[in-house]
């Protein structure tokens, strides 16, 4: 019985990070990591599902930029899932 609430509340919890990330700001963002969640959303464990919401509350502009690999990405939130990102954004936009 634990399992199945623990698994209705990761869905529940991947619900609403997909809607945050299909609604982050700018459209570009919206784009970018709302498709990227779409996508991945379902694959990403717990702790990648933190990284992800930790992700979401730094601004837009630094997102692209770390993103887009116009600026390094800070070491604190150079993880598997800002890797993911780029990658995604690599493989979606040939730059």
């Amino acid at each position: 019985m634990a399992t199945e609430i623990d698994h209705s509340t990761l869905d529940a919890r991947r619900k609403r990070l997909l809607f945050r990330c299909q609604h982050c700001g700018t459209r570009e963002n919206d784009i970018l990591i709302g498709g990227f969640a779409e996508r991945r959303i379902a694959e990403l464990g717990e702790g990648q599902l933190d990284r992800l919401e930790t992700l979401l509350h730094e601004s837009d502009i630094d997102l692209q930029n770390w993103i887009a690999g116009k600026e390094p990405v800070p070491a604190h939130l150079d993880h598997d899932v800002m890797a993911m990102l780029i990658d995604y954004r690599k493989n979606r936009w040939q730059t």
